[in-house]
């Protein structure tokens, strides 16, 4: 017990601290891991800038130009051509379908009317959203006239990916005949299991961590994005693969440009307004404006002149003209002061010249232009050529699910049952096809009294179904049995 004793009084005892001693190392041991964890947070960051500075050049030196872009211009004036509201939709269509179907880049509605002479048609364009969407009226800052408004519209519409128009165009009575409208059905209005790289989307108000937001790209979730944005932007979104520890699908924010820029995809148009003429050239959104112009007119040089692949352009420009062609529109112009259109342009054709109707309407000069100007252009920068074909969806990809006995129709299934039974039977009707029959000898037409001249009456055979006689042999011989027979007798 003693020796127990001593040994607890030789340790050395520690000096005893109060609560307050203890509360101080404790908030300086934590003030110590946050500073910590800020030196580390910071140096995280000046990696993450360092390597997206060296991954920014280093995407400078490599990136690739963006390929050669072919612009239209269209006058608004075409639907005021046509009859009713359904026709004036089902032309706006038709010239959506066009510029898919040759991969147009820009689709200009311009003015070829004037506010002299069309002042009664003329509206104002903010205070037409205004009074649709009920938000009361907008400043008269500028006038478009009505039916070049419901032409861009139209073309809006149908560009924009189904899956996105309801957050982009409210219900509106130029787009009332739009569900009659062909799809463009172009790569990038891409169904719900299509897996490309690329996607179209709108910034939802769902909220994302700071920094990031989530953008609705046509898929069963949401896209967590790289970028913060507003909500109801139109976004292009890169789409990342998705890991397997994480249920999150991510993608990154790109250009619109990007898709054709590294696929060769067609990824749609845009669509601009000019009120006259001369804003077509004017307001180019490319740097440097249009380096190629191509006006289209029935006085125009005959596009059978022109040698193929003569025009070399990077971003070339066709104007169509209206009902009155483009003489009118430069005659309604205040600003052009020249009095031949064939001076605004580098190459005046005329892409049918020997055509059968007298007038050739612009939704149909679209589709002649466009294949036959087809050889005449020489890109600078073609598009990448890339074998897409399992990726995208086709034509007759509907993305319903269905099962093949749904496909078959009851008039199918009918037909195989059918089938099924004659099989059955069929033994027999191969023994009967089998066994020999007495050929049945040709007789000559009756109505050829050439070819009945020349038959002998000994190869009339007299089991034949019927005889040629004359018609007053036959009347006697009919009225002989009709007296030996009551029975037989009719009226």
């Amino acid at each position: 017990m003693s020796a127990a004793t001593a040994i607890s009084h030789n340790k050395p005892t520690e000096p005893h601290k109060s609560w307050k001693k203890i509360n101080e190392e404790r908030k300086a041991l934590k003030r110590q891991r946050k500073q910590d964890k800020a030196l580390k947070d910071l140096k995280r960051v000046q990696e993450l800038a360092a390597s997206a500075v060296n991954e920014t050049e280093n995407g400078k030196a490599a990136s690739k130009p963006n390929p050669s872009t072919v612009s239209i211009a269209v006058p608004g004036s075409i639907l005021e051509n046509a009859q009713s509201a359904e026709l004036r939709a089902y032309v706006a269509g038709q010239i959506a379908r066009a510029a898919c179907i040759f991969r147009v880049n820009e689709v200009i509605v311009f003015d070829d009317v004037g506010v002299t002479t069309a002042r009664e048609t003329k509206r104002i364009y903010e205070q037409d959203d205004a009074d649709n969407n009920g938000n009361g009226a907008g400043k008269a800052t500028s006038t478009v006239r009505s039916s070049s408004l419901q032409l861009a519209r139209i073309l809006q519409y149908l560009e924009c990916p189904q899956y996105l128009r309801k957050y982009f165009f409210p219900l509106h009575k130029d787009l009332k005949y739009s569900g009659l409208l062909n799809p463009l059905d172009t790569p990038h209005h891409l169904r719900q299991q299509s897996k490309f790289r690329y996607r179209e989307g709108v910034v939802c108000d769902k909220q994302a961590k700071e920094g990031h937001s989530y953008a609705n790209v046509g898929l069963l979730n949401d896209v967590l994005i790289d970028k913060a944005l507003e909500p109801g932007v139109r976004v292009t979104v890169k789409m990342e693969p998705s890991s397997d520890g994480s249920r999150k699908q991510r993608g990154t924010l790109v250009s619109p440009d990007e898709p054709r820029r590294e696929t060769g995809v067609y990824w749609g148009y845009q669509v601009r307004i000019a009120h006259s003429l001369s804003e077509i050239f004017t307001k180019s959104p490319y740097d440097g404006g249009y380096d190629v112009m191509v006006g289209t007119s029935d006085r125009g040089t005959s596009v059978q002149n022109v040698p193929n692949q003569s025009i070399g352009y990077n971003h070339a420009l066709i104007v169509f003209g209206g009902l009155q062609g483009l003489e009118e529109a430069l005659a309604n112009d205040e600003k052009l002061t020249v009095d031949d259109p064939q001076l605004l342009f580098d190459h005046y054709i005329n892409v049918l010249p020997k055509q059968g109707s007298r007038t050739i309407r612009t939704e149909e000069a679209l589709l002649i232009a466009m294949a036959a100007l087809q050889e005449k252009l020489q890109p600078q920068q073609a598009d990448v050529e890339c074998d897409l074909s399992d990726l995208l969806p086709r034509s007759e990809d509907t993305g319903i699910p269905m099962a093949r006995d749904v496909l078959v129709s009851k008039k199918k299934k009918k037909k195989l049952v059918d089938n099924t039974e004659s099989n059955e039977i069929q033994p027999a009707v191969i023994a009967t096809k089998l066994s020999p029959t007495p050929a049945v000898p040709r007789r000559p037409n009756p109505f050829n009294e050439h070819k009945r001249a020349e038959v002998a009456p000994q190869s009339i055979s007299m089991e034949a179904d019927f005889e040629v006689v004359s018609a007053s042999t036959g009347h006697t011989a009919a009225v002989n049995e009709n007296q030996n027979d009551d029975l037989s007798r009719f009226d």
